[in-house]
């Protein structure tokens, strides 16, 4: 009986643990990808923009 109750409790911190901690975690992680990612494209565009315009002089 208590090896159950335990079993319960453990899977219950478990799942505690998987969604206050590492969901909000990767959530947060993802944004900050996202917006790196974006900062890289924009720096991309204006870097190709940048030199289309000053080999046509």
């Amino acid at each position: 009986m208590s090896r159950v109750v335990m079993a319960v409790l453990g899977a219950l911190l478990g799942l505690f643990v998987l969604f206050n901690f590492l969901l909000p975690l990767l959530a947060g992680l993802f944004k900050l990808v996202l917006i790196v990612g974006v900062i890289a494209l924009l720096v991309f565009v204006v870097v190709t923009v940048m030199s289309k315009s000053s080999r046509s002089e």
